[in-house]
């Protein structure tokens, strides 16, 4: 019995082994660049780090990754001057871009639209405006320099919080024990990415491995009535005023990139009566022939970031040229 155990053990250790070379050998598994909150209070990543982000559970999206001195991933440093023109995109994993090759990027194909406009990707998962408008505050001196701000705002996601605070819990477990040993051993950050390790996690927290499914059918009472929207739109248009009101917000140059389908109207009007302009990307989106996001995610694929990348170009050109800028959908 005893030899038995013990031949057991070294076969499970040998094949999680052999599985372990597979995952590094095929590079199923994604790199996650460190983060840090900065002396200004921005949550970044750490610069000068490159690899991969791998999405999907057999490399159906394998790009490269840059993160430049300012911390974000780019293809270029970020240099603001009275010399140049620049356009500042800031928003969360939709701009931060590891979906696809950094060379590629959305700021990147702007560029190739424009002429001699450098586009600065501010990009971080998990930013929301508050984030954002913090952002551009904590770094008003660059901000001062830029000639466009674009400031991607996901409604239902974004408008939280009516103040910044840095998320430190965050970043404490991103540096523990555990984290460091799931991103060392890469057959454990590959299953973690697709879902293998859950129950473990929900096993090890709460004593249950899988969802209790009879929590689904507990009430029948419908969900998001005209009321709860009705206070769901004045609480985020609170914040949306509260955060303008403590970072500021240059209505000459800073633009909000959404998508009305998924914007409240109400949200809406009040950027209209306010002069506050936005770049709404939904018609391009909704009669596009391809899909605009990816199989297995709800991020934009290539398709759908060259669309973003159009969008932003066309209104980057209007600017240069002086026209009016209203808000748009073209």
């Amino acid at each position: 019995m005893k030899k038995f155990v013990l031949k057991t053990i070294l076969y499970i250790l040998l094949i999680l082994l052999v599985l372990e070379v597979i995952v590094r050998v095929f590079h199923l598994y994604t790199e996650d660049p460190p983060r840090f909150i900065d002396e200004y209070g921005v949550e970044k990543r750490v610069p000068d780090h490159d690899g991969y982000a791998v999405t999907g559970n057999r490399n159906q999206n394998f790009s490269k990754f840059h993160i430049n001195k300012a911390g974000f991933n780019s293809f270029r440093e970020f240099t603001p001057s009275t010399d140049t023109y620049e356009m500042a995109l800031i928003g969360d994993s939709f701009i931060e871009g590891f979906h696809q090759d950094f060379t590629n990027s959305i700021g990147k194909q702007i560029e190739n639209q424009t002429n001699g406009v450098q586009v600065y990707e501010y990009g971080y998962a998990g930013y929301d405006f508050a984030n954002q408008m913090h952002l551009v505050y904590a770094y008003q001196d660059d901000f001062k320099l830029i000639d466009q701000i674009v400031l991607y705002l996901n409604y239902d996601n974004d408008l939280g919080r009516a103040e910044y605070e840095p998320n430190k819990d965050r970043i404490k477990m991103l540096s523990s024990t555990l984290f460091k040993i799931r991103d060392n051993i890469k057959l454990l950050a590959y299953g973690s990415k697709i879902g293998i390790v859950e129950p473990l996690k929900k096993l090890a927290q709460r004593g249950v491995a899988f969802n209790e499914t009879d929590k689904g059918y507990q009430t029948n009472e419908l969900k998001d009535s005209e009321e709860a929207k009705l206070k769901q739109d004045q609480e985020r248009v609170a914040n949306f005023k509260n955060l303008i009101k403590l970072y500021g917000f240059d209505k000459s140059k800073t633009s909000l990139l959404l998508d009305s389908r998924k914007t409240s109207e109400r949200f809406l009007a009040f950027c209209r009566d306010n002069d506050i302009r936005y770049i709404d990307f939904s018609i391009s989106f909704e009669s596009s022939k391809k899909p605009t996001t990816l199989i297995y995610d709800h991020h934009w694929n290539s398709h759908g970031r060259a669309l973003i990348a159009n969008e932003l170009a066309n209104y980057l050109k209007k600017a240069k040229s002086s026209k009016p800028l209203p808000n748009t959908a073209e």
